[in-house]
């Protein structure tokens, strides 16, 4: 059977880096993976997305609308803007942390209240204060690898050494403070 995972957020947010010690910690365990990423505009603040499918055998990256077992959003608009993505009985792993656009911050729009409610009343949900988390471990960069850690605690998978995988894919340098992130978003309880 294949499960599908959408990671969702905006440019710098870090869930490229996410989706792909994911697809490597699938990959070692022996799953076969497909990834796919839409940057857009991402680097001046626009929307992110990568998909990653694995199982037995994956025919095809993209996952269509309703076919998402697990949403995670970087940033809780995004969590709206993916949610048709969701299957009825899928989970989303939202951040509580909103990055204002342009057009708010210019007075031109709005940002919308109650997104991460609207979620709730629409799906299973485990809210994550990753920006908080973060920021008492030393390091608000950290968010994506606290969300990371949350997302794996829900997958399951516990044959998979994802502190290994870790400790493969990233730089010595950040190594060690996103060993401690990883870990603070397995201690999120739902």
């Amino acid at each position: 059977m294949t499960k599908n995972i959408i990671l969702v957020g905006v440019g710098g947010q870090g869930a490229i880096l996410v989706s792909k010690v994911l697809t490597a910690g699938l990959v070692k365990a022996g799953y076969d993976v497909k990834m796919s990423e839409v940057h857009g505009m991402a680097q001046r603040g626009g929307s992110v997305s990568t998909q990653v499918r694995y199982g037995d055998k994956v025919y095809s990256p993209i996952i269509g609308l309703g076919q998402a077992d697990i949403l995670v959003a970087f940033e809780k608009m995004e969590a709206v803007r993916y949610a048709e993505y969701l299957k009825p009985d899928g989970v989303a792993i939202i951040n509580d942390h909103a990055i204002v656009p342009m057009s708010v911050a210019a007075g031109q729009a709005t940002y919308p209240e109650g997104t991460i409610e609207a979620m709730q009343n629409a799906f299973s949900c485990l809210v994550v204060d990753a920006s908080r988390i973060a920021q008492s471990i030393g390091n608000a960069r950290c968010q994506n690898i606290v969300l990371f850690g949350a997302m794996t605690k829900i997958l399951g998978l516990e044959e998979i050494d994802w502190v290994e995988i870790l400790k493969e894919t990233l730089a010595p340098k950040i190594l060690e403070i996103n060993l401690l992130a990883f870990n603070k978003g397995r201690e999120v309880e739902a």
